[in-house]
């Protein structure tokens, strides 16, 4: 599926894919106030791995790109010891706007962008989406998570009409304020690589079959 297919997912208040990239959408009032911009996912449209963040901050919102701050450089060096780049894997958010203050998106905003995220899923057919932090965590597995405790397992969520397989990680924020994390991120991220079948040392077919 390419760009040139335009579809409007939702309902109200505008907010059209055309095709992976989301325009115009106005459904969280305090969202459109303090956003600069809409920030959609990059990264290759068939993906085998994807990752999945809750929303925009200040260096995302400015740069119009998911994962650019200090959080993005560890993921970038997670992906570098798993023998990836930036540029293997799709990277997004579940809500691309950014919230004031950087505060965590609300219900009511999960919601709004909910279609967004599933419309992008659905065309980039991951092998593996990996949910960087607690809010992604609970978001798609609609229960508390404990985030340290569950980083690393795999589990099967059914998002619209498909189901995919989930990969539980800590954030890579979460490594800058507790060093003992940074071991649970990297060994998850490389983790995630292998049951995508995109690690170094792997030959390119998915893992997943054992799970």
């Amino acid at each position: 599926m390419t760009g040139e297919d335009t579809d409007t997912v939702g309902n109200g208040d505008g907010g059209a894919m055309d095709g992976l990239v989301v325009r115009g959408c106005e459904r969280c009032p305090q969202l459109v106030e303090s956003r600069s911009r809409i920030v959609n996912g990059v990264g290759p449209e068939d993906a085998d791995l994807v990752f999945l963040g809750e929303a925009p901050g200040a260096n995302e919102d400015e740069r119009g790109e998911p994962f650019v701050g200090r959080s993005g450089s560890i993921l970038d060096d997670a992906l570098r010891d798993a023998g990836l780049d930036r540029t293997d894997v799709r990277i997004t958010n579940c809500v691309r706007c950014r919230p004031p203050d950087n505060r965590d998106p609300m219900r009511e905003e999960l919601a709004n962008c909910r279609g967004y995220l599933e419309r992008e899923l659905d065309l980039v057919d991951p092998a593996l989406v990996v949910t960087l932090g607690k809010v992604p965590s609970e978001h798609l597995l609609d229960r508390s998570v404990a985030v340290t405790k569950e980083a690393g397992d795999v589990v099967d969520v059914r998002l619209g009409e498909r189901s995919y397989r989930v990969v539980v990680s800590v954030h890579p924020a979460a490594t800058l304020y507790d060093g003992s994390q940074r071991e649970t991120f990297f060994e998850t991220i490389a983790h995630a690589a292998d049951l995508a079948g995109v690690s170094a040392s792997d030959s390119g077919q998915a893992n997943l079959g054992d799970f």
